[in-house]
């Protein structure tokens, strides 16, 4: 090979087998890192744009009840939505049951609170850890094909009876090309990762200041009796 055909492809379609598939593995990984990355770039504005909508209705005044009634009632909704309807729900059970101790009735609805949040976050945070497998290995999957690949180059060398650069400097290159492909399958894993974890930190803040809030609303209205039922009119 000539300097004139060192180019990225040819270098590529010169490689050995087992450097070709290294580069075709990073390929592959990079494109799925790419779709994990604009899934939750879009995933986590939605996530925000939902919490801040609801959180803006919740503290507009609105009877709980009547939040509550929507939340059951649509589908899709924000994480704090859905947090807020699981501890209401459970409010009201043990309010049907007849438990009037409010340390009972909070712990019940923090407990189905705190689960629901779990579960919430478990969502929010799914794909997160592909991201931070392609970001620590991309690179030394890489190493590795380059290690391969010269360890290749130089086998090939030893039955030249004259080396020189112009001999050297192709197998060396197709090696060095795997290496440049992991770090461009990990470089941008790293940075989505870093962003995403700092937004799902706070939106995880969100959440939990947003239970410890509607706790207190429940303790104030613990001790409330329950409005009776409509009486009957003929």
């Amino acid at each position: 090979m000539n300097s004139q055909n060192l180019s990225i492809v040819s270098l590529i379609l010169q490689a050995g087998l087992v450097v070709q598939l290294v580069m075709a593995g990073l390929v592959l990984a990079s494109l799925a890192s790419w779709t994990v990355i604009f899934g939750k770039l879009f995933g986590l504005r939605k996530v925000r744009a939902a919490n801040e909508e609801f959180e803006r209705e919740f503290w507009a005044g609105k009877n709980l009840n009547d939040l509550y009634n929507d939340a059951t009632q649509r589908t899709g909704g924000a994480p704090m939505e859905r947090i807020f309807a699981t501890g209401m729900r459970e409010f009201l059970k043990l309010r049907e049951r007849r438990v009037n101790d409010v340390g009972a009735l909070l712990d019940g609805a923090r407990r189905a609170m705190r689960a629901s949040f779990q579960r919430e976050m478990d969502t929010i945070e799914s794909n997160l850890s592909f991201l931070a497998s392609v970001g620590s290995v991309s690179p030394y999957v890489g190493l590795f094909g380059t290690v391969w690949g010269i360890m290749h180059a130089f086998v090939g060398l030893s039955n030249m009876t004259q080396v020189t650069l112009a001999t050297v400097a192709p197998g060396i290159a197709e090696a060095l090309v795997a290496t440049a492909i992991g770090l461009f399958a990990a470089i941008p894993a790293v940075i989505a990762y870093n962003r995403f974890a700092r937004d799902i930190d706070r939106i995880a803040i969100q959440l939990e200041t947003f239970i410890e809030e509607f706790s207190n609303i429940l303790q104030r209205n613990a001790g409330v009796p329950p409005a009776p039922p409509p009486a009957n009119t003929r």
